[in-house]
């Protein structure tokens, strides 16, 4: 996978996913007084816009420079200002801990890849700073809908507890998301995960 083909998949569409924030981040990020934000995988900046839009000094990153152009666009357009980076998160890193929040939002990568990026992102954390993880269960891909069709990238609740070491979990469950399909009503299962640095 590499950063061509998702500029491609990017300019493919007007807009590749939706302008309004994923469920569970927004609920997540209400109940929390604002600070600084990473937004890890961000896309078009959908949560990354809406955090800045409640009061989150919000930075995004991605590695397809065509989502992060859109994103400032569609920023801008709605009045609110956040900071964008590309960045392969196989390699990104903070270059100190300073945020207060970070979001991983359904980014399935090789297990040693979000091995590195759940750890770099909690590392990016203030004392006392959460992470929320939020992604397609494994269990989606025989009792849910969407989402990616690979067993290997996929995930539970214990499995991003055993990458971050349980005595950083705070919350770890599945959650269950309604999707309209061609076919209907059906539910989305995900990994909901919260987690803080010590």
């Amino acid at each position: 996978m590499d950063s061509s083909m998702w500029d491609e998949r990017y300019r493919s569409a007007e807009l590749l996913w939706s302008a309004e924030p994923n469920q569970f981040v927004r609920d997540f990020f209400s109940a929390r007084k604002p600070g600084r934000v990473v937004d890890l995988g961000c896309g078009e900046g959908r949560n990354a816009i809406w955090l800045a839009e409640h009061g989150w000094q919000a930075t995004g990153v991605d590695f397809s420079q065509v989502a992060l152009e859109r994103a400032a666009t569609l920023a801008e357009g709605r009045g609110v200002s956040a900071e964008w980076v590309q960045a392969d998160l196989s390699e990104w890193s903070a270059q100190e801990p300073g945020y207060e929040a970070a979001l991983i939002c359904y980014i399935h990568l090789p297990r040693a890849i979000m091995t590195h990026l759940f750890g770099t992102a909690l590392a990016s954390l203030v004392p006392g700073g959460e992470l929320l993880v939020v992604g397609h269960h494994s269990r989606n891909l025989t009792e849910g809908v969407g989402g990616p069709q690979v067993p290997e990238v996929l995930y539970s609740p214990a499995d991003v507890t055993e990458i971050l070491g349980a005595e950083n979990v705070v919350e770890a469950r599945d959650v269950f998301r309604n999707v309209e399909t061609g076919e209907g009503a059906r539910v989305a299962i995900d990994t909901y995960v919260v987690a803080k640095r010590s």
